[in-house]
């Protein structure tokens, strides 16, 4: 069951990040997916924010993704 949850999550969040113009947006918009991301799977919020906002800052900064 567990891997299930992982797996919808990460197909759910897969088109759904994306870069802001600023830190702070893209703190923001990482931070809601993390959350949302841990209520679909029994996670902690806060938790899952912490993790969101930091993932989306760190791709969004390093060029990993394209935001534009």
């Amino acid at each position: 069951m567990q891997i299930n949850n992982i797996i919808l999550t990460l197909t759910a969040c897969a088109g759904l990040a994306a870069c802001g113009d600023t830190m702070g947006e893209q703190a923001l918009g990482g931070g809601a997916i993390g959350a949302g991301a841990a209520a679909l799977t029994g996670g902690g919020l806060l938790q899952g924010a912490a993790i969101g906002a930091g993932a989306n800052v760190l791709a969004c900064q390093s060029g990993a993704v394209r935001c534009n």
